[in-house]
């Protein structure tokens, strides 16, 4: 892997997220927000329907390695239904890396599912291991899981904006890293609450038309962001961008 801006030279993930601490800067009302995403070169957000057809071994390592410096990751249910989520830490030394840090062994699990329609099959339900919260406006209870499993009733529609307050305030959650899908990026971005996002650019051409972009909805105005970042490694771009303020 090789870093080309701000400092080009050899660089590695460690290297890369080396002194990164976004728990130290939560606001009062929502905590500090960072988006993880894959996108193909032709602005694609997955390859038949899911996004581990397109990220190599960096790209996995990022996403692993990001998930021990927050306090929470949130999926959509989209998402947790095309990738079957498993333990978001099941790595004992990334659960001891976090602790070494000052968190939690495991980050709270978060998913945004209207319907309560997830595949409580998988082995993020089955596994034991962490918790689950998720927000619905389904009134039915969640089956039995191995995972500790909370609901999160909302009347009416769930807004992003009302998810990040509870989690802020009632759950103490300092640091939210999301991994999509393109519907909750768009929420956030459209709710102003976009901090920072690492978007891994794959070298992949796809064609799919029917293939989500990385952002679904629509802006009020276009978001600007400001590039902090940017490594290399097989073909495949690492970029980091921060909200201008």
């Amino acid at each position: 892997m090789r870093r080309l801006l701000p400092d080009p030279g050899p660089t590695s993930i460690d290297d890369e997220l080396a002194g990164y601490k976004p728990f130290e800067e939560p606001q009062e009302d929502r905590p500090f927000v960072a988006v993880n995403m894959v996108t193909t070169l032709d602005g694609r957000a997955s390859l038949n329907g899911r996004t581990v057809e397109l990220g190599k071994k960096h790209d996995i390592e990022l996403l692993l390695k990001l998930r021990t410096r927050f306090d929470a990751v949130m999926i959509g249910a989209g998402t947790m239904r095309a990738e079957r989520y498993g333990r978001i830490i099941s790595d004992p030394e990334g659960r001891a890396h976090r602790e070494t840090a000052g968190l939690a062994p495991d980050p709270l699990a978060v998913i945004i599912s209207g319907r309560l329609d997830l595949p409580f099959d998988a082995k993020l339900f089955t596994d034991g291991g962490g918790r689950v919260l998720i927000f619905t406006n389904d009134e039915n209870p969640a089956p039995e899981t191995n995972t500790p499993v909370e609901l999160v009733r909302v009347e009416g529609p769930i807004r992003i904006t009302e998810v990040l307050r509870h989690l802020r305030q009632e759950r103490d959650v300092r640091a939210l890293l999301c991994e999509g899908g393109p519907h909750v990026l768009g929420q956030l971005t459209a709710a102003g609450a976009l901090d920072e996002l690492f978007l891994t650019i794959s070298a992949t051409l796809t064609g799919e038309r029917d293939a989500p972009r990385i952002l679904e909805g629509p802006l009020a105005e276009p978001e600007h962001l400001d590039l902090v970042n940017l490594a290399e490694a097989e073909g495949e771009l690492f970029a980091r961008y921060r909200r201008r303020r």
